[in-house]
């Protein structure tokens, strides 16, 4: 492409300061380095994590800032060392990576890249430290290594799923992050058999996520436990059967789940964060054969306890990350069952903006209307 080697000015919505509206601005994307690509991005969406980030909760602020991680977009040029990807690729960035060298790369059992996990506070790329964005020669701070609120990013070839080019980039960018998030903990950890029982934990995007997997593996009874009542009704659309409210009980949720399932569920899905939430996931699996699955992120300092007889009774508790899926090997799978129609993408979208608008979708998720609200980057 023409831009090749050379700096590109585009708009970016920037976070000057924690919690204030984002400020549409001309930034300048350099070149990519060493092991980076640059995409053109044509649809980002907005996760709940942006929003937790963006409103500094729990960590060291770090401004200004162009958020973003779940996308979709076009490959504009690649650095030195890139060969598995080109210049016209369809691809999704992703926030953790596979570098494909590491003890976890190599590892059939591990989803957690030592070079290119998860890192919040890392505000350049990876190769240099240095951002490849800037406002008048000042430089803008990344967000885990995708920064997609802009219409030109740079990412390490790492984090970087070449997808099938047939798919529609406004409806799988949402793969990118969340949605396999909660999937992949249901089908690849939980690993529910066909006519058994799960509980999800929380029916946010990621807990509707783990009920599609629920459905997509064929339980038979798919129960949410959630504290908002009036998500139930959405919820069916996942493949949710039942739902509980723990308030509206004067008994621990986990004792009326186990009094619902003659003794407890075949698997839990625990997708909130709560340590309360995840001793009741642990507690309402059946003893014997019953499996608990965390994914919801707790904060620091906490921490939880249960009875060991919980384990000595043969219940398993397992944990994920990005629902054990590699983001380059895996992701691409995802976007299949997509295009197979073995995964329905459309009812997680709620609502759609112009980038122009970009802060709407920060409304809708902190008023709780969204799911996922996609944002078109050309308009």
């Amino acid at each position: 492409m023409s831009t090749t080697g050379q700096i590109i000015r585009c708009k970016a919505a920037v976070a000057w300061e924690a919690g204030k509206p984002l400020v549409m601005e001309e930034v300048e994307v350099a070149p990519p380095q060493k092991h980076e690509v640059r995409i053109k991005i044509l649809f980002t969406s907005l996760c709940h994590t942006d929003v937790y980030f963006w409103e500094a909760k729990g960590q060291t602020p770090l401004f200004p800032r162009i958020f973003g991680h779940e996308a979709g977009g076009i490959v504009e040029s690649v650095g030195e060392g890139v060969t598995d990807l080109h210049p016209g690729d369809h691809v999704l960035p992703i926030f953790t990576g596979e570098c494909g060298d590491c003890p976890h790369c190599h590892s059939e059992e591990s989803h957690m890249c030592d070079l290119l996990r998860i890192n919040t506070e890392r505000g350049g790329m990876i190769h240099d430290g240095e951002s490849r964005f800037s406002i008048n020669g000042k430089p803008i701070h990344h967000f885990l290594g995708t920064s997609t609120f802009s219409e030109y990013t740079v990412v390490h070839s790492g984090q970087v799923a070449k997808i099938n080019p047939d798919a529609p980039l406004d409806k799988v960018c949402i793969v990118s992050c969340g949605l396999s998030t909660g999937l992949g903990a249901t089908l690849n950890v939980a690993k529910p058999k066909k006519g058994q029982s799960v509980a999800i934990f929380g029916l946010g995007a990621v807990g509707l996520a783990a009920a599609e997997g629920a459905r997509i593996a064929g339980a038979s009874r798919i129960i949410g436990v959630d504290l908002n009542s009036q998500r139930f009704d959405q919820a069916k659309e996942f493949g949710v059967t039942e739902f509980v409210n723990p308030r509206d009980h004067d008994k621990p949720v986990q004792q009326v789940i186990a009094e619902m399932t003659n003794g407890g569920v075949d698997r839990s899905v625990e997708c909130t964060g709560s340590v309360q939430a995840m001793i009741q996931a642990i507690e309402c699996v059946h003893d014997g054969w019953g499996v608990a699955v965390l994914v919801g992120v707790p904060s620091k300092d906490d921490a939880f306890k249960t009875h060991p007889m919980n384990f000595l009774n043969e219940r398993t508790l397992k944990g994920t990350f990005f629902g054990n899926y590699k983001p380059k090997t895996d992701i691409p799978g995802v976007e299949e069952k997509y295009m197979n129609k073995e995964l329905e993408l459309e009812k997680f979208i709620t609502h759609t903006v112009p980038f122009s608008e970009i802060n709407k979708a920060f409304d809708y998720m902190l008023k709780g209307e969204s799911i996922r609200c996609i944002i078109t980057m050309g308009a």
